[in-house]
């Protein structure tokens, strides 16, 4: 892989290179902040020349949540198919999306980071390039399987999780900007969510519409509204939520450097 596109959230708020990189023997030859202009707005991306043993490498980073400078676009206001576009022009090989999720399933507790491989979305929201003329796109199997097999491998690697260890998890879209209550996880609980979280799947259908080859590594960031262990009442605070998910990023850096190699 030549190119890839990385979009980073609540999960991964700034593309500073860590000592992760440094010692994976890839480096960075040049780094520059650019803005790419689309139909739906500007997108700021950080673009970075890579030197790894397999040749020369580039890797664009763009914050879903991007704001003036700051990660703090709410999610309901996101204009997902910019920041699609801006990735398609950059001419993105695939997109690996990071994602801060709130787990549902029991074997997915904080601090474990897995895949999406399927997601439920019920907002009503349509999320698409194609508002002219009726064109409909198969989103059968919504991730790419050759890179969530990869990534797959390289989770339990760097987690030390077992083969037994479930690794792939369904994505329930919410909409936001408000978490949940405990009777809607219970129901997302019961149509089949594993994990919540209110960006991810319009951007999945953005690429598939482009043919992008799209996965998200997903940080189980807090135990969902109703689910926290001997205390079924705990509120959700945002700023817990993202400090919790960017103490999880040793797997996140090593999918990146994975897949770059």
């Amino acid at each position: 892989m030549q190119r890839l596109g990385v979009i980073g959230g609540t999960g991964l708020i700034n593309m500073t290179v860590g000592q992760e990189v440094k010692q994976s023997g890839i480096e960075v030859l040049r780094r520059d902040d650019v803005s790419v202009e689309t139909p739906w707005g500007d997108v700021p991306i950080i673009c970075m020349k890579l030197r790894s043993a397999s040749g020369e490498k580039e890797l664009f980073f763009l914050q879903r949540h991007h704001n003036d400078g700051q990660a703090t676009k709410p999610p309901h206001m996101i204009e997902h198919r910019a920041n699609i576009r801006a990735l398609a022009d950059a001419g993105c090989d695939a997109i690996m999306a990071v994602c801060s999720v709130g787990a549902i399933a029991d074997d997915f507790p904080p601090g474990k980071v897995a895949l999406a491989e399927q997601y439920i979305d019920f907002t009503g929201k349509a999320t698409t390039f194609h508002d002219g003329a009726a064109e409909f796109t198969s989103v059968t199997e919504p991730f790419d399987s050759a890179l969530n097999e990869q990534l797959c491998s390289v989770l339990r690697t760097v987690q030390n999780f077992s083969s037994k260890e479930r690794m792939y998890y369904t994505y329930w879209l919410a909409q936001g900007p408000h978490f949940e209550t405990k009777a809607e996880i219970n129901a997302i609980d019961t149509l089949g969510g594993h994990m919540v979280g209110m960006t991810m799947p319009r951007e999945a259908k953005l690429a598939r519409e482009l043919d992008i080859p799209y996965a998200a590594v997903c940080i189980s960031s807090n135990w969902a509204a109703g689910r926290e262990p001997g205390d079924s009442g705990a509120d959700l605070d945002h700023h817990s939520v993202s400090s919790e998910a960017n103490r999880r990023l040793k797997p996140v850096w090593a999918c990146m450097i994975d897949l770059l190699r």
